[in-house]
């Protein structure tokens, strides 16, 4: 067993316990929290590691939704508006794919690994990531994507991705977990989305998909309007959507584990159906603010369980979940400041384990041992006010331990 001990141990715990000059028991799992004082008494022979100054001990941050086959996009993709942003990817596709080398991403994954996540959920089309993903010790949930919405190609779309999930299972772990993804209702068949369903349903496979992310999107669902109209016929000749969104949903009742990203432009009875179906709603607000679509309405979801994820480097110019948690308070501009951040680091860490089911983001006794350490610039003088000087003033940690182990 090991002992950490700070100045301040945040739990995320039901009640939010702050522990002032506290310590965490910790193997595998958390094993106690509790005061230092108290924790010394307990265990004379275990030696303590003390982090000195103000310093913060903490779960590891969860990023529940992030690309990394584009990781190689930096001024290539035209943002403002979703519609062009889609035309400059499918342009550019190849050349970001073929640059975005095994390499590359192992750097990416660093990064992300000093500025404290210990989580991804990690949306893969083509799995040209899993080298680089397998070697982090990073805890991932590897969403193997399904895309593709015709009709005649369904075989063959359905055979490629059973491909890739098994090829992923093989490496299924303590930290790592493969997953499935649907790409979005208006870019998967449904019959393609029902027989992918039923391996996760049969298998009990976290699954997720974006939903609603566009006025496009909206338009084309429920209208076969829009510019998608214009994408579909010149790409795929189709000129009606395939699906409609609550039709979408409906199809996967039964599943575990579930989330849904984006969901800005969904109306009242959808989110009612996510909330029926005991998902989560993973925001991914610079990705939002890039693309120049909605703002998530945080009111509407209140008893929807709703994640923070960074989304890809082709709409973010970074993957860092301090950065995207700044963002978050500074576009959600009317919440107040210090109640919103303690909600935000919450679903950064509990948000995030309920979204991939996992046994994270809290740290409590027999939840998995994933911890941050990092030290602030100066004393907090009023406690409530520690979530919001986290976020403001935090953009490396100093320590990071995963499955008990140090990193």
């Amino acid at each position: 067993m090991k002992i950490l001990s700070a100045s301040y141990v945040l739990t995320f715990d039901d009640n939010f316990g702050i522990i002032t000059d506290g310590a965490i028991v910790f193997d595998e799992k958390i094993v106690e929290v509790a005061s230092l004082e108290y924790i010394k008494e307990k265990y004379p022979n275990i030696e303590i590691i003390y982090i000195e100054g103000n310093s913060v001990l903490m779960p590891g941050l969860i990023n529940s939704h992030i690309h990394l086959e584009f990781s190689a996009n930096k001024t290539s993709l035209k943002y403002a508006n979703f519609y062009s942003w889609l035309n400059s990817v499918i342009k550019n596709r190849e050349k970001l794919i073929e640059n975005a080398k095994t390499s590359l991403i192992k750097q990416e994954l660093k990064k992300i690994l000093k500025t404290g996540t210990t989580t991804i959920g990690a949306i893969s089309s083509y799995s040209f990531d899993l080298e680089a993903v397998l070697s982090s010790p990073i805890n991932k949930v590897f969403f193997c994507e399904a895309i593709g919405s015709k009709a005649e190609m369904i075989d063959t779309l359905f055979a490629d991705f059973k491909s890739r999930l098994q090829q992923a299972q093989e490496y299924n772990s303590k930290n790592f977990k493969a997953g499935i993804a649907i790409h979005s209702p208006y870019s998967v068949h449904p019959f393609l989305t029902r027989e992918v369903l039923n391996l996760a349903k049969n298998e009990n496979l976290p699954v997720t998909s974006h939903f609603m992310e566009s006025v496009e999107e909206k338009e084309w669902l429920n209208k076969d309007e829009g510019s998608f109209l214009e994408f579909f016929s010149n790409f795929l000749n189709q000129t009606k959507a395939t699906s409609k969104p609550t039709e979408f949903l409906n199809l996967f009742k039964g599943v575990k584990n579930l989330s849904f990203t984006h969901c800005v432009e969904a109306n009242e009875e959808e989110l009612e159906k996510i909330k029926e179906l005991n998902a989560s709603i993973n925001h991914c607000a610079i990705s939002n603010r890039f693309l120049n679509n909605s703002r998530l309405n945080l009111e509407r979801i209140d008893d929807i369980n709703f994640s923070i994820g960074t989304d890809g480097l082709s709409s973010n110019n970074s993957l860092s979940m301090f950065d995207e948690l700044r963002a978050c308070l500074n576009i959600h501009y009317e919440k107040n400041i210090i109640k919103f951040a303690k909600t935000l680091l919450n679903a950064a860490t509990n948000g995030g384990s309920r979204a991939l089911g996992l046994n994270k983001g809290r740290i409590q006794k027999d939840f998995d041992a994933d911890i941050i350490s990092f030290c602030l610039p100066d004393t907090i003088e009023d406690l409530e006010d520690i979530y919001m000087q986290i976020i403001l003033h935090t953009k490396y940690v100093d320590k990071v331990v995963i499955g008990g182990e140090f990193v």
